[in-house]
């Protein structure tokens, strides 16, 4: 981060960008502005290249087609893995998530590359069967982050291969799909998951974690609590639904 200026990358908003993820983007610098973070934020499209020299990166969920154009044309384009590389911060969504691993299954039922900047890899569930729902997940305490509140709407199956750490312990909803109780997974400075919500409206912790990696420094507590309610209301929720 040069100058007290953050540099944060959303990528491919015309093809990752379905379930409104770009969301991530305005947590991230809102949070970082409010303390008194200067911000530079960089919309790259599917028709550009990916710029190695931002802080945070975070991309998004799409549908079946427009994530196998988004992973061949990332595949093309070293920027990502370059600036992941260097020490830049990675979020990854859904979609996402499915293209920074090893491999995935596209909409043309074949197995396609993934960017290789996270061990796993996904494959598809049963046929019919799709992970849709609410999701509550208890942190990895090495994150040293609250429990998450997500929706997870996939039909993904994804592993965790032995380069990577599950990010989080479902309590409610099916996270990764393997049966193993396992959601999202995380090495490094790179997370992925298959929350939305956008998650980090609901879970402004995870912004600050990725935050805390950019600026390299303990980050300066925000007196806002709104997001409070949000969280508070959807846990309270879906563990009243579950215990019906």
């Amino acid at each position: 981060m040069g100058e007290s200026r953050l540099r944060l990358v959303w990528i491919y908003p015309d093809l990752l960008s379905t379930y409104g993820d770009q969301g991530n983007a305005l947590i991230v610098e809102r949070r970082a502005l409010m303390r008194g973070i200067e911000v530079e934020r960089v919309d790259v499209r599917s028709d550009q290249p990916v710029p190695t020299s931002g802080d945070i990166y975070l991309i998004g969920g799409g549908e079946d087609r427009p994530q196998r154009l988004a992973a061949e044309r990332l595949r093309r384009d070293p920027g990502l893995a370059t600036a992941v590389g260097a020490g830049a911060a990675l979020l990854a969504v859904c979609a996402g998530y499915q293209i920074i691993g090893n491999e995935f299954i596209d909409d043309l039922d074949q197995s396609e590359a993934g960017l290789g900047l996270l061990d796993v890899r996904s494959g598809r569930g049963a046929p019919g069967k799709r992970c849709v729902g609410e999701v509550l997940a208890e942190v990895d305490p090495a994150l040293g982050l609250p429990v998450l509140s997500g929706f997870e709407n996939h039909q993904g199956v994804t592993h965790v291969g032995p380069g990577a750490k599950p990010l989080a312990r479902v309590t409610h909803g099916n996270g990764n799909g393997t049966g193993d109780g396992t959601e999202g997974a995380y090495a490094g400075r790179v997370i992925g998951t298959y929350m939305h919500g956008p998650v980090m409206s609901r879970n402004p912790a995870l912004a600050d974690l990725l935050l805390t990696w950019a600026t390299g420094v303990p980050l300066t507590p925000l007196g806002d609590h709104w997001h409070e309610q949000l969280r508070s209301e959807r846990l309270r929720t879906v563990r009243a639904a579950a215990s019906n």
